[in-house]
């Protein structure tokens, strides 16, 4: 029987993206390979969002073509829609399908396999058939292709839900507006069917992401067809109505862009024991001018009252952010004052980037490129800097009682978990996975809380009040 494997690259969304790639392929009976060598067909779901990002699609391409010669090697994702014949010159690349055409992306290569010498492409940029690429105009594109994806093979714990990709905003330096298009968001209807889905079969935690979260909605409260959709076409209210329609015992929240931090989110994430204590808002730099070169909508006091509003809400809750560094024409003023920031606010984890030049942005055309070595230094002094406040903030639970999710057994005498507020947490003993546990911290130790579970009952009142409301269902 015919098998196939996904290899994934970047961020949420393209693991996303995967999930939704093994759908189509099982839905047409092929089965999934333990390993690119052992595939018939192996897709590459390339990210862009780097120069690195590029790098590691083509080697991963090298290395399937020489483990398995035989193999249809199908590179899909950012990469293939930004640099389509670029991709489709490297040796062993079968077929090339943009994010444009990923959604028919199965139905193109099993059509081909099948197919006749009189087999052409249909929307292929080039009359080559050795190699068809299928991509088109990414803003003409109005597929979402969504299915929930696990973060590992060991923790299919906790299945992360894309409900919204492509984005409306044009930060100067990002690549993706143009390989993932406009915003488009999943609707009501059919993110609550999976998550209802996904209680089903047992999972007590869901993460919900996008390229834009914060935009969830949007583009749903434009035309005539929305009568079955609420008035209010915002995160908040689908948030709402998970809670309201599904058993879900914690919903966690993925990155939302700080302008997207609304007084009701917080409010409503504060309030609910069902929303998992942890906001990552995207930051890039503590810099008003660097963010104006950013094209960023909002300035540093902007941003900074909204990360004390999360604090004063949730004084628990883990706050992360992204950073970038060696941004063009950056200077040491302008760096400082990102570190100065970043400092002063109450961060307990940071993603640290180091600027690469994207091409087609405004950004790689700019003039003042900061040397890549001091790019890394400040990289490195950021990352010194988070792993101080991560330190700083994991200290203060000890001796405390935390709410965490067993992921998967470390041995025999540990087990990983995840507290509500995204602390990694090793629980003495061994400990079923996909369960809700109280969770006493006795230690930290190297980036990681050591407890061990309390003689507090694991299911709370709340989640009670939860099954016995939705049991009949």
């Amino acid at each position: 029987m015919p098998s196939y494997y996904v290899e994934n690259f970047g961020c949420r969304a393209t693991q996303a993206d995967g999930a939704a790639l093994e759908r189509q392929f099982e839905e047409r009976g092929l089965t999934r390979a333990d390993a690119p060598k052992q595939a018939s067909v192996v897709i590459i779901n390339s990210c862009t969002v780097t120069a690195a990002a590029d790098q590691d699609a083509r080697a991963a391409i090298r290395r399937v073509r020489r483990q398995n010669p035989e193999a249809q090697i199908v590179v899909t994702g950012c990469y293939a829609q930004r640099a389509p014949e670029e991709v489709a010159a490297l040796p062993g690349v079968s077929f090339v399908v943009g994010n444009s055409h990923k959604h028919q992306l199965a139905e193109i290569t099993l059509r081909a396999e099948t197919a006749t010498t009189s087999f052409i492409p249909i929307h292929s940029l080039t009359p080559d058939r050795e190699r068809p690429i299928y991509v088109s105009d990414i803003f003409a594109h109005t597929e979402l292709i969504a299915a929930p994806v696990f973060d590992a093979a060991n923790e299919r714990t906790r299945p992360n839900l894309k409900v919204q990709d492509g984005c409306d905003n044009r930060c100067s330096f990002c690549v993706i507006p143009y390989v993932r298009g406009q915003s488009r968001s999943l609707r009501r209807r059919e993110i609550i069917r999976e998550v209802k889905t996904l209680v089903d079969a047992g999972y007590r935690e869901v993460v919900i992401s996008g390229i834009n979260l914060g935009r969830w909605g949007r583009d749903l409260a434009v035309g005539s067809q929305l009568s079955a959709f609420s008035d209010d076409q915002r995160l908040e209210s689908l948030i709402r109505d998970v809670l309201a329609e599904t058993g879900l015992e914690k919903l966690r929240i993925s990155s939302v862009e700080p302008m997207d931090w609304s007084d009701e989110l917080i409010s409503l994430m504060a309030s609910s024991p069902r929303i998992a204590k942890h906001a990552h808002v995207p930051m890039q730099s503590g810099s008003d001018a660097v963010l104006r070169r950013m094209h960023r909508k909002y300035r540093p006091w902007h941003y900074r009252e909204k990360i004390e509003k999360i604090r004063d809400a949730m004084p628990e809750a883990a706050i992360g952010a992204d950073v970038m560094v060696g941004f063009p024409g950056e200077t040491e003023d302008e760096f400082e004052e990102t570190r100065r920031m970043i400092e002063d606010l109450p961060f307990t984890y940071l993603h640290v980037f180091t600027y690469s030049a994207r091409p087609g942005t405004p950004a790689a055309e700019m003039a003042n490129q900061v040397p890549v070595r001091v790019a890394r230094e400040r990289n490195g002094v950021l990352r010194e800097l988070a792993a101080k406040k991560k330190l700083h903030f994991m200290r203060s639970f000890v001796g405390m009682t935390v709410d965490a999710i067993t992921l998967s057994a470390d041995g025999r005498e540990s087990t990983e978990a995840l507290t509500d507020n995204y602390l990694k947490l090793r629980l003495r003993g061994r400990h079923e996975s996909n369960h809700w546990v109280h969770a006493r911290v006795e230690d930290v130790r190297d980036g990681t809380l050591l407890g061990s579970v309390s003689d507090e009952p694991v299911i709370d009142d709340v989640t009670l009040e939860i099954r016995a409301e939705f049991s009949a269902d």
